[in-house]
């Protein structure tokens, strides 16, 4: 969820046989176990998902707004394009306001997921856009703004230590109860952690964000860690930043590099970029999934980007899926200039409009060509 057009980065002085499939306690997963695992997976290929009647992940999962007819249909239109997984965002205030009801809908969504040979990808914190979020209805769309609903988690509570034991039983418990379930493809436990928000949040900030992330990220590996979950734990490094092994990183991303069972990044540039990244990140000697690409305007495409990680059985997860409420076919930029007079000229993300139909029939194919050829190979023509 990265927009470097609207929000710097933190300046940050740089710190320097799957029997069974989870590690002994408390360690990351072997090399060899995260490689084990991926083979016996299907090439990851899919969206991050919110349904289109839904701006944020609040609407998504509330009881009152709560879609499951909505969500069966969608994953109906990602299986006919050969999607094998979805990106969905949980959020620890939905566990606070009613954890039993919480679970309960994340197990109907796995069941009409399943339906659809669609293995999710969940996400446990997010440190983008709005960090005050609240349980409730949410506001309208702002006309014309890319993503204007979105919420973090934990936002603006991460000040609060005496939360934290909270934090950890959301984990704890979440994971914990879908911990063996083969429905769940991974977990990534913090989407883009060390992100400044962007949008016009800066005044509500969380304090010292960069500090507090810093220290809660490695509890919330261990927490979910201590829970035996039988699919990795990761967490997706985003800045444009050397990853290689012995580069400078700064104390969040050294975390997210160092503790992921299996490698997970953002990019949102052309193909030369793209492709540096993947070689830095291949020194890793781990499993690659990118959980987040396509901003056509940005240089990222499904034409130009997909083929390269099919081509190294690098799985691959694009924003978004349908054009809805979140707006995010508009650019980063709209939240200095929004588009409320005409549309952008092409959509920054997202696939297809609200009645299914793709936005362009050519990416559809793409996807699908793609997910049905055999690992690693790029059928010609594409």
């Amino acid at each position: 969820m990265k927009h470097t057009v609207i929000g710097l980065a933190f300046a940050v002085a740089a710190t320097f046989a799957l029997a069974p499939v989870h590690a002994a306690d408390g360690a990351r997963w072997s090399k060899q176990q995260a490689a084990a695992w991926y083979a016996k997976q299907a090439w990851p290929v899919g969206s991050n998902y919110l349904p289109a009647n839904a701006i944020n992940e609040l609407e998504m999962w509330q009881a009152a707004t709560f879609d499951p007819a909505r969500i069966d249909t969608e994953l109906g239109w990602a299986q006919q394009m050969g999607m094998t997984t979805m990106r969905v965002f949980l959020h620890d205030l939905l566990w606070k306001q009613d954890a039993a009801g919480f679970r309960q809908r994340i197990d109907t969504f796995l069941t009409i997921a399943a339906k659809h040979h669609i293995k999710p990808i969940f996400v446990l914190f997010d440190s983008c856009w709005d960090p005050e979020p609240k349980l409730g209805p949410q506001h309208p769309p702002i006309p014309g703004v890319h993503n204007s609903g979105w919420v973090q988690s934990p936002g603006v509570a991460m000040d609060d230590p005496r939360q934290y034991p909270r934090f950890e039983a959301y984990v704890k418990d979440i994971v914990g109860h879908f911990a063996k379930d083969d429905r769940v493809l991974a977990w990534d436990v913090w989407n883009e952690p060390d992100n400044p928000g962007g949008g016009n949040y800066d005044a509500k900030e969380p304090k010292d964000k960069f500090q507090h992330v810093s220290e809660l990220l490695p509890q919330v590996f261990a927490w979910a860690r201590s829970e035996h979950p039988t699919q990795p734990l990761t967490s997706g490094v985003w800045h444009d930043d050397d990853w290689s092994p012995g580069a400078r990183l700064n104390a969040i991303e050294k975390t997210q590099l160092e503790q992921s069972d299996i490698i997970s990044f953002h990019n949102y540039g052309w193909p030369e970029e793209f492709e540096a990244r993947v070689k830095q990140l291949k020194a890793w000697g781990r499993p690659m999934i990118c959980t987040e690409y396509m901003a056509r305007g940005a240089g990222s495409t499904i034409d130009t980007i997909l083929p390269i990680g099919k081509k190294d059985d690098i799985g691959m997860v694009n924003w978004g899926f349908v054009d809805g409420k979140s707006q995010t076919r508009f650019p980063w930029d709209s939240w200095k200039r929004p588009y409320t007079f005409e549309p952008p000229t092409i959509w920054f993300h997202d696939l297809l409009h609200p009645d299914g139909k793709p936005y362009r029939a050519r990416e559809i194919q793409i996807i699908h060509a793609l997910s049905v050829a055999p690992r690693g190979v790029v059928p010609a023509g594409y």
